[in-house]
C-alpha cells in the first residue's frame, strides 16, 4: 500500500490555528471599533467585509503587491534580508485575511444584539469602558464569538486562491490540503484527490455541527 505524505494535513492545521488566532483578535477588535464609530461607519464596515466578497485570487494579488519585493512591507523585510512570499508565514497571512471578515461579522452581530441595559447598568456602577468590554460585553456575546471562531477556522482550512499566489504550492512547506487536492488532480491521481477532499469535507462538517450546537445553546440562553 502506498504511503501518504500527511504534511498537507499538518500544514493546514497549523496554518488554520494560527490564522484563527489572528482573525479572532483582529475581528473582535475591528467589531468593537466599528461599533463605536460615529461617522463613516458603513464605509469602514464595507472595507472590513471586502475580503468576504472578493475572489481569493484578487486577495492574493493584493497581498503579493504589499508583501512582494517591491511592496511596502516587502521592502522593509528585504532591509532585514527576509521575505514573506513563498513561506509558511505567507499561508498564515492569506488564511488570516480571508477568515477575518467571518470573525468580524459574527462579533459585530453579537455586539449589536447585546442587551444594552447590561452596559448601562455597568456604567452606573462606575465600571471603566475596558472593564465593561471584558467583563460584560464579551462574556454575554461568547456564543456568537465562538461561532465566528469556528467559521473562521473552517474558512482558513479551505483557503486556496490567495494562498497559491502569495505562498505557492511547495510540498512540505506551503502545500495545504486544498492545494494537495489541486496537485493530485493535476497529476491525474483522483484517488489521492478524493482522500484529501474527503478529509477537508469531514473537518468542515464537524466544525459546522459544533457551530450549530453552540448557536442553539446560545439561543436557548
Amino acid at each position: 500500500m502506498d504511503s501518504i505524505d500527511y504534511s498537507p494535513l499538518i500544514i493546514s492545521i497549523k496554518t488554520s490555528l494560527a490564522a484563527t488566532i489572528i482573525a479572532f483578535v483582529a475581528g473582535i477588535g475591528a467589531a468593537a471599533f466599528v461599533m463605536r464609530l460615529k461617522n463613516h461607519k458603513n464605509l469602514i464596515d464595507g472595507i472590513f467585509t471586502l475580503p468576504l466578497v472578493l475572489p481569493p485570487t484578487v486577495i492574493g494579488f493584493f497581498l503579493l503587491v504589499v508583501f512582494g519585493k517591491n511592496g511596502v512591507f516587502g521592502k522593509i523585510l528585504l532591509g532585514f534580508e527576509s521575505s514573506v512570499v513563498f513561506t509558511w508565514t505567507a499561508t498564515v497571512i492569506a488564511s488570516s485575511v480571508v477568515a477575518f471578515p467571518l470573525m468580524y461579522r459574527a462579533s459585530k452581530a453579537s455586539f449589536e444584539q447585546l442587551d444594552q441595559t447590561l452596559v448601562y447598568s455597568a456604567q452606573t456602577l462606575g465600571m471603566s469602558e475596558t472593564r465593561i468590554f471584558f467583563r460584560v460585553i464579551l462574556p454575554n456575546c461568547r456564543y456568537g464569538i465562538l461561532s465566528g471562531t469556528i467559521l473562521a477556522f473552517s474558512r482558513a482550512m479551505g483557503e486556496f486562491g490567495a494562498t497559491v499566489i502569495i505562498a505557492g504550492n511547495i510540498p512540505g512547506k506551503t502545500q495545504t490540503m486544498a492545494l494537495a487536492v489541486y496537485t493530485a488532480i493535476q497529476s491525474g491521481d483522483r484517488a489521492l484527490a478524493f482522500k484529501w477532499a474527503f478529509l477537508i469535507s469531514a473537518i468542515s462538517l464537524l466544525a459546522v455541527v459544533v457551530m450549530n450546537s453552540i448557536s442553539q445553546k446560545g439561543d436557548r440562553r
